[in-house]
C-alpha cells in the first residue's frame, strides 16, 4: 500500500554503528581496498556488487549522514565527499551507488515530515539503502483516499538495483512537486535491469515501473522550490567525489604501468598530480560551504554552496577524463592490453560525466558571479 509503516525484513546482519569521523574514513579505506581486488572482473563480466553493497550497509557507512536528532553521526560534507572518493577509487560503480544513496537521504532530511524522517532514518541505521529517481512525463498521480494512486515509470537511475527504498520525484495534482518514498519490494513496483552503458557497468542503474499502486500520504514529502537546495548541491559534491575516485584509480594504474620510466615523463606526471590535488581541495572547500548552508539554509548560503559544488563537480569530471587519457598517452602499449582492462577508467569517467548538466551549471555560475557583491 505504499506506506512506510510496512517494513520488509532484511536478510542482512544488523549494521554496525560508526561512532566517529575517524572510524568512518578508516572503514572506508578498508572496504575500498577489498572492493578494488575484483573491480576489473566485475566490470568485464558485469557482475553486480551486491555483496559489496551489503558489506557497506553492515559496516555502518551508509548511515553516516543520519542527523544526530535521529541518533546518527552526521559527518561533515567534506569528509563525506572524501569517503565517496575513496570507495569510488576502489570501484567507481559502488561509489556512484553511494552518491545516489546519500543524495536521497539529504532530500529526506530537508523535505520530509518528522514522522517520515523518524521512520526512514531508523531503517537507514539498520542498513537500508536508498536510491534517488524521477518519474517520467506521462506518470499518473491522482488523489485516492488518504494518498494517491500512482502509475508510471522512473527514468533510468543509478543504485536502484541495490536499494531498499526509492526516493522518486513526481508531480502531484494540480502541479505540486513531491518526493515519493517507495519500498523497492512493494507489490506493484517492478525494477527492470535495463542498463547497458559502456562505463559504470555495475552501478545498479535500473528503471522502476509501477502499474498501479496506492501511495499513502505519510510516504510523500513536498519538494523544495529553491534551485539551490542542499540536496542538489550535495548531489553535485558527491558526483565530484566519484570523479575524483576515478581519477585516483587511473593515476594509480598509470604509475604502475610507467614503472621505472617515470623519470622520463616527470613534467606530465607533475601536471596530473597537481590537478588531482587541486580537485581534492575544491571538494573540501565546497564541502565546507555546504556545511554552512545546511546549518543556515538561507538563499545566499545555499547559492554559494551550489556555486562551489558545481565548480567541484565540473573540475573533478575534467580531472577524471584527463587522468584516464594520460594513462594511455604516457604508458603507451604497456596500458593497451585488453586483459588489463585499464580502459574502464576512461569509460567510467565518460559515462559518469554524462549525468552532469555542465552547460546549465556553467550558466548558473555565470549568473551567480555576475551579481554585484560576489567575490
Amino acid at each position: 500500500m505504499g506506506t512506510v509503516s510496512q517494513f520488509h525484513e532484511s536478510l542482512r546482519p544488523p549494521a554496525h554503528r560508526i561512532e566517529s569521523e575517524e572510524e568512518a574514513i578508516s572503514m572506508a579505506r578498508d572496504l575500498a581496498a577489498a572492493f578494488r581486488h575484483q573491480a576489473s572482473e566485475r566490470d568485464i563480466n558485469r557482475i553486480l556488487p551486491v555483496a559489496e553493497l551489503d558489506a557497506l550497509s553492515v559496516s555502518g557507512l551508509t548511515a553516516i549522514t543520519v542527523p544526530p536528532d535521529h541518533e546518527g553521526l552526521d559527518v561533515s560534507n567534506a569528509l563525506l565527499a572524501e569517503i565517496v572518493a575513496i570507495i569510488a577509487e576502489g570501484d567507481a560503480s559502488i561509489g556512484e551507488a553511494l552518491e545516489s544513496h546519500f543524495s536521497a537521504l539529504e532530500t529526506l532530511r530537508t523535505q520530509a515530515a518528522e514522522d517520515l524522517k523518524a521512520s526512514l532514518f531508523a531503517r537507514v541505521l539498520l542498513g537500508d539503502r536508498f536510491a534517488g529517481a524521477a518519474f517520467t512525463d506521462g506518470t499518473e498521480l491522482t488523489a485516492e483516499g488518504p494518498g494517491y494512486r500512482l502509475s508510471g515509470r522512473t527514468r533510468q537511475s543509478p543504485g536502484i538495483l541495490f536499494a531498499d527504498w526509492i526516493a522518486a520525484a513526481a508531480t502531484a495534482p494540480p502541479s505540486r512537486p513531491v518526493t515519493l518514498y517507495l519500498a523497492r519490494d512493494e507489490e506493484g513496483v517492478q525494477v527492470v535491469d535495463d542498463w547497458d552503458g559502456f562505463g559504470q557497468r555495475t552501478n545498479g542503474s535500473a528503471t522502476a515501473i509501477v502499474g498501479t499502486l496506492h501511495v499513502n500520504a505519510d510516504a510523500i514529502a513536498p519538494a523544495l522550490s529553491s534551485g539551490h537546495s542542499t540536496d542538489i548541491s550535495l548531489g553535485l559534491l558527491l558526483k565530484a567525489g566519484v570523479s575524483l575516485g576515478i581519477a585516483r584509480a587511473a593515476w594509480s594504474d598509470l604509475m604502475t604501468a610507467i614503472g621505472d620510466r617515470s623519470m622520463t615523463v616527470l613534467p606530465q606526471i607533475g601536471e596530473r598530480a597537481i590537478r588531482i590535488e587541486a580537485t581534492a581541495a575544491a571538494l573540501e572547500r565546497a564541502g565546507r560551504k555546504l556545511d554552512i548552508a545546511q546549518v543556515n539554509p538561507v538563499e545566499a548560503a545555499m547559492a554559494d554552496a551550489h556555486f562551489s559544488t558545481s565548480a567541484a563537480a565540473i573540475l573533478a569530471g575534467e580531472t577524471a577524463l584527463t587522468t584516464a587519457n594520460a594513462l594511455f598517452e604516457l604508458a603507451g602499449e604497456t596500458s593497451a592490453g585488453i586483459g588489463l582492462n585499464l580502459d574502464r577508467h576512461w569509460r567510467n569517467a565518460r559515462i559518469h560525466a554524462l549525468s552532469l548538466p555542465r552547460d546549465k551549471l556553467v550558466r548558473t555560475a555565470g549568473e551567480y558571479r555576475s551579481t554585484p557583491g560576489r567575490v
